[in-house]
This record gives structure tokens, sequence and C-alpha cells, in this order.
């Protein structure tokens, strides 16, 4: 390959628009200026890239500061999409197929929201401690991202969460036990891997003892280097073992191997801990390189450079693609990069490129037949989640009700789903449900409401006096009738909580 070839596999941005080559004037003018062409097609095209992530913004999203473009419409406006990114694709690299991404967590980190089926949160997984059951979940609506078009799935996410204030990770961990973290872990690689996705584990080496946003700066991880061998990096260990084929590092301050380095621009962490002594041989990729506590320290050309002279074989959303490549170039140029390191990084690409390559993705006149195709697995998870960690299990809350709280669409659907068990659903009296999403405190719920169910991570359950208190993690048509179920006594909670919140217990069941 030319160095030109070599330089676009290792980079893997964002771009604007939702077609490969008809975009609107103020995406063309975006793409402009982040990469000097029009559309993401001649981005693919100019560049030789190795993938491309596809975004959606969303407020209630943790993420969402590292969201710039929004390319996911509707099913069949992805499908148009991927299939021209990867018809874009054929003309270059010896036509291997585009790494097209997705950060499709569920709960809190979903990109795409409608169309396909909706899993719980990852803590919700947790809850229900079923390995099988995650796999099979986690297969299914891998068919369908790949029906989409998608072929990798940065997910899931191994932290392992020891801090209730840790809002950025929170529900998107499975919990706090790194043994039990990393049977779910495995067994969602598991579950991609045979829907002919690649899964990526993140976030190197572990962002769950935090209470800092790696978005907005960097976290600082003080444990000593046997304690993250003991939890942390247990779920990654696991992971490696298992044959995952990515890894995402994380602008993370690991003050015992590297102090004040971020993770992701350290050759101490990725190379010596990852490659050397956790033995991983797959494709290493940077978490978002427009997060400030890169931006902060180092332009996109530098950042770049660090990041792969660190280890990274991938580089994820370069704040500025144009000044990416043109560091890279000059830096391959200079000697600065030597070839070798990209020939390294881009063999694993391209590695990574020919496994995706053998599988077939369902053609777009079938998209209708295997979209929404899991629902019912979903469906199964999300009963096997809900958690009663107060009241007494089993016994109607009786009616009438008044829903509460949470987003407009989420009380839509608990008040439909009761209203459909014969519980009258006033807006005025009644028995009041709190329902506390993410973000929300004690100071922002009614603590004294009869019953409170956490649609998010569980630790306010902790901090109310309601008689009922019920653990849903997540906010899907399919949660909130497995919630429904339990407020009428058609259903006990199977679920146990999987971190531990304090004045309660994990299960009252």
């Amino acid at each position: 390959m030319t160095d030109e070839e070599l330089l676009g596999l290792v980079l893997m941005p964002h771009a604007y628009g939702n077609d490969a080559d008809d975009v609107t004037a103020a995406s063309r003018a975006a793409n402009q200026a982040h990469a000097g062409v029009d559309t993401p097609g001649d981005m693919v095209r100019k560049y030789h890239l190795g993938g491309l992530i596809l975004m959606r913004f969303t407020a209630d999203d943790p993420t969402a500061g590292t969201n710039p473009s929004t390319n996911l419409d509707s099913p069949e406006q992805i499908r148009r999409l991927t299939d021209g990114l990867q018809k874009a694709a054929s003309e270059v690299n010896g036509g291997l197929p585009l790494v097209i991404g997705i950060d499709q967590e569920f709960g809190a980190v979903t990109r795409i929201t409608s169309g396909i089926s909706a899993l719980p949160a990852a803590m919700g997984f947790g809850a229900a401690a079923d390995p099988a059951l995650t796999t099979r979940a986690w297969q299914g609506v891998g068919g369908e991202l790949s029906a989409l078009g998608v072929n990798v799935d940065f997910a899931p996410t191994s932290d392992v969460i020891a801090n209730p204030g840790n809002t950025v990770i929170g529900s998107r961990s499975y919990g706090s036990d790194p043994a039990a973290v990393a049977e779910q872990v495995v067994a969602v690689i598991a579950g991609l891997a045979g829907a002919g996705l690649a899964g990526a584990v993140k976030h190197f080496p572990g962002h769950g003892n935090t209470d800092v946003d790696s978005h907005k700066s960097m976290p600082e991880l003080n444990q000593s280097r046997d304690e993250l061998l003991a939890a942390d990096l247990v779920p990654f260990k696991a992971a490696i073992a298992a044959g995952v084929p990515m890894v995402m590092s994380g602008h993370l301050d690991v003050q015992a191997i590297d102090p004040g380095v971020p993770a992701t621009l350290s050759s101490k962490v990725l190379i010596d801990l990852l490659r050397d002594e956790l033995g991983f041989k797959g494709v290493v990729v940077t978490d978002a390189m427009q997060m400030q506590p890169i931006t902060e320290r180092h332009g996109a050309g530098e950042a770049a450079v660090r990041a792969l002279m660190a280890g990274n074989d991938l580089i994820l959303m370069p704040e500025n693609l144009k000044k990416a490549y043109k560091g890279l170039r000059d830096a391959l140029a200079s000697g600065k990069l030597p070839r070798e390191r990209l020939v390294e990084a881009a063999t694993r690409v391209v590695a990574l490129k020919q496994w995706l390559a053998g599988f077939t993705r369902p053609p777009a006149d079938e998209l209708d037949e295997v979209l929404g195709s899991a629902r019912d697995v979903a469906a199964e998870i999300s009963r096997a989640a809900i958690t009663q960690v107060a009241g007494e299990c089993g016994k109607s809350i009786g009616s009438p009700v008044r829903v509460v709280g949470g987003a407009d669409t989420t009380r839509e659907r608990l008040a439909k789903a009761l209203s459909a068990r014969g519980v009258e659903v006033r807006g005025d009296a009644g028995t009041t449900i709190q329902l506390a999403g993410f973000g929300d405190t004690a100071a922002d719920v009614d603590v004294d409401a009869e019953v409170i169910v956490s649609t998010d991570a569980p630790f306010i359950l902790g901090k109310v006096k309601s008689g009922v208190r019920v653990a849903a993690f997540g906010t899907t048509k399919a949660s909130m009738e497995a919630v429904a179920d339990v407020l009428t006594g058609e259903a006990k909670a199977p679920g146990h909580l999987p971190v531990t919140v304090k004045g309660v217990p994990g299960s009252s069941c």
C-alpha cells in the first residue's frame, strides 16, 4: 500500500450528512471545514479511510458533548447511507469493507432510537445476571444493526462501577463486582460476534472508579497497580481471553502507571500493560479524540501522532480530519512516525476488515423482516432485570394512581401499561408513582411518593422514603410493561441490584 492508503486506514472520523453523496449545504460546509470535502462518500474516497462513525445528538446522553453530527434518522435512511459509504469504500484500499461504527450501548447511550429492538441499560443485564440471555439479546440486536449496515459497535462498556457519583458511566456499567461484570462483557462480545459485528470493550483501563467526566476533563485513577489488576482490569482480561477484536483506550490519568498522561496517549498503558502484559493482539481504538483531555493539550495533528505512537491503531473522531491527516503525513515524512509503526497499525485494521468481510449482511429489501426481530428477547431481558428493593413483593399498589416525573414518553408508556392492567391512571389523585431518570437526584423527585421507579442507575433508591421502590434500568416500552406487571402484582421482580445502594437490600423479593 502507498503511504496515503496506510495513513487513511488508521483514521475513523465522523462526517456530516444523512447520505453518502447527497447532503445539505450546511453539511457540505461542515465537511469542508472538517475534511476539505463535500460529502461523507468523498471523505472515504479522498482519505482511503479505515472507518467512519455514525452519530446522533441527544441532550440527555452523557456523551452528548462529543456528538458533533447527526447521521441517523430512519432505518431506511441509515441503510442507504451505509450502502453508499461501502460503495465509496469499494473504490479504495483493495475493496475492503469500511469499518462503520456506532455507540449503541442501549440505556443512556443509544444512537439508533427507533425501528430496532430496544434493550435495557447495561446495569439491567447485571441485575438479571443471566449471561446466556445476554448473549441471545445482543446477538438479536446485533443482527438488526448488521441489517442497517453497522459492523462495529463500541460496546460493551466494561468499566466496573465503584463510585455512586460516577454519572458519566452510571448505568452504562454492568455492575460493581468485577467477576460478574466480566461475565456480562464476554456474553455481549459473543452475541455481537454471532451477528457479524465487532464489539469494542471500553474504557481501558477502566472508568468506573471516577467522578469526573472524561468528555470535559481528565479523571485520575488513584488505585495501585495491584488494585487495578484485581478489579478494573478483570473484565478487560476476560474479554481478551474471549477474543475481543477491539479495545477502546480511555482519556484517563492512570497514576500508578503513567501519571499525568492520558491512557490514550500512554505507551506504558497501551503497549506495556495492554499489549505485553495482558496479551491483546487486536485493534486498539482511541476514545473520541475531540474530547477535552486531548484537545486542551494537543492540536489535532500532534494528538494523532501521539496516539499512534502510544499504541493505538485506529484514531477515532479527530478534532479536525485535515489537520490530523497532515500531522500524520508530516510525521511519517520526517521519521517521527516510523513507517513500521504505521504498517503495524494498518495491518491490524486490515485484519479486522477481512474478518468483517466474512459475514453476509441481509439485503436491503429484507430490512423489514429483520428489524424488530429481537423484540421478544428484549422483553425477556427487560422482565428479568426488574428489581424491587422495598415493599411487599408481589403485592399490587391498587388503583387509582398518578404517574409523575421522568420523560414524557416514559410516563406515557408506564401509564398505558398500567391502564392495560386495569389500573385507573389519573393526573390529580391516587397513589403517586414517581419516575426517576438519568440525572435525577433526591432534590428532583418527591421523596415521599408512595412508589418510586428508578429508570437509570438505582442509587437514588437509597435516598427516598417511598414504601415501594423499584429499579427498571431502562425507559423502553418493554421495561415499563415489566414495571407495570410488578406494580400490579402480576409478576414478582426477579432481579438483584448489581451495585450496592446504601440503605436498601439487593432485593426485597
